[in-house]
Formats: C-alpha cells, sequence, structure tokens
C-alpha cells in the first residue's frame, strides 16, 4: 500500500462536495433527527418519499413527543423495521420534547434511541456543528478500503483510521465527501474509474490498470 499524505490528497474530493447537502430531504434540525432514525438500513429515497406527510402529521418535536406508536403507524408502516423505529422516535421525542433541545454533541445525540455515531456526525455536519468524528456509512465502508485511506469493513474501526491521517477541520466534510463519491462515482460494480477526482491516488484503480 503506498503511502501519502492524505490530508493534502483528499483535499480535490472535500472541494467538489463541499456543503451539499446530504440526500435526505430536510427542512429542519428537527426533520433530520427523525429522517436519519428512519433511513437506518433503508433507503434515502423511501424516506424522502413519505417525509412530506409524515411533517404534515408531526410538524415538530413537541407534536412527536405527543404522539402514539398507533398513530406513527400508517406514515411508518413501509419503512425496514419500522416496530423498533417507531419506539426509538417515541423514546427520543419523549426527551427532547422540543426542537431547541435537541443535542449539538456527538455524546447527546449517540445517547439518544436509534443514534449511532454515523448518525450523530450526520446531524452534526448538516446543522453546522463542530465535527466530533467522521461520517461511515455504507458507502464510506467500500470506498475508504478501495482508496487506500483505510482498512477492514468495521464502520467505528475506519473513522478511527481516518481520524487519525485527517485533519478534525475536514472531518466533517470528509466523510460525506467519500460517501458521494461512492454514491456518484465509486459504485459497487463497474465504478467511473476514469472520472474520479481520486484516482491518483486509488489503489484500486492502480491495482485495476497494472
Amino acid at each position: 500500500m503506498a503511502t501519502h499524505n492524505w490530508q493534502k490528497e483528499i483535499q480535490p474530493l472535500i472541494k467538489k462536495y463541499k456543503g451539499k447537502q446530504h440526500p435526505l430531504d430536510y427542512k429542519s434540525t428537527y426533520q433530520l433527527v427523525v429522517m436519519v432514525v428512519l433511513s437506518a438500513q433503508d433507503s434515502d429515497r423511501n424516506i424522502n418519499k413519505l417525509a412530506p406527510e409524515f411533517f404534515k402529521a408531526f410538524p415538530d418535536m413537541k407534536a412527536l413527543s405527543m404522539a402514539t406508536a398507533e398513530a406513527l403507524f400508517p406514515f411508518v408502516n413501509k419503512v425496514r423495521n419500522f416496530g423498533n423505529k417507531i419506539k426509538w422516535l417515541l423514546q427520543l421525542s419523549a426527551t427532547i420534547k422540543e426542537d431547541k433541545n435537541i443535542p449539538t454533541t456527538l455524546d447527546g445525540l449517540t445517547e439518544l434511541p436509534g443514534i449511532g455515531r454515523k448518525s450523530a456526525n450526520v446531524i452534526l455536519r448538516e446543522s453546522g456543528k463542530k465535527a466530533e468524528g467522521i461520517i461511515v456509512d455504507l458507502h464510506v465502508v467500500r470506498v475508504a478500503p478501495r482508496l487506500g485511506l483505510a482498512t477492514g469493513t468495521d464502520p467505528k474501526k475506519l473513522e478511527k483510521q481516518m481520524m487519525e491521517l485527517l485533519d478534525p477541520a475536514d472531518w466533517g466534510e470528509a466523510g460525506m465527501a467519500i460517501s458521494f463519491l461512492g454514491r456518484e462515482t465509486c459504485r459497487p460494480t463497474n465504478p467511473k474509474c476514469g472520472e474520479c477526482v481520486m484516482n491518483k491516488v486509488c489503489d484500486y484503480y492502480r491495482a485495476s490498470v497494472n
């Protein structure tokens, strides 16, 4: 594995996607929190489709905190693992109660049911808060090892390796940029290596060319 100055090499990728909104089509931090919980093991597209009706019925954390499982059911019954997700949404809304109480730290967010490190990192990035980690979603799990930026398949270990290589100032954008690269260019099959901004430093590309 070639040794790279990843802090320098990742800049073109960060520049390409800097500030681009996460594919979840949310309008507020409250909506983002709900959609992040619902999107686990499901597609952003599916969650975007059902979100407008959900938020018409439950426009803010206060409304959600007064809801029942029966009230939520018709809006989320097409979501994977909806039983647990209903439970988590009711628990977290009962804890937070109002939009203004939504935590703005990694610890505060991961203490909530249904929110792990990845989700918390997404919420911090999208709400413009200081990054305390790097987003590692299923795209990053595939792309980071391909690039040679990290090894393995365990999201926590991948995140730790990347946090050691990259400047904390870039943590917020780096994970999301790698995720977008995975969605658009570095696809699971037939990745579009020729048009990738990272192909000069990518292990996968180097191996496929030689």
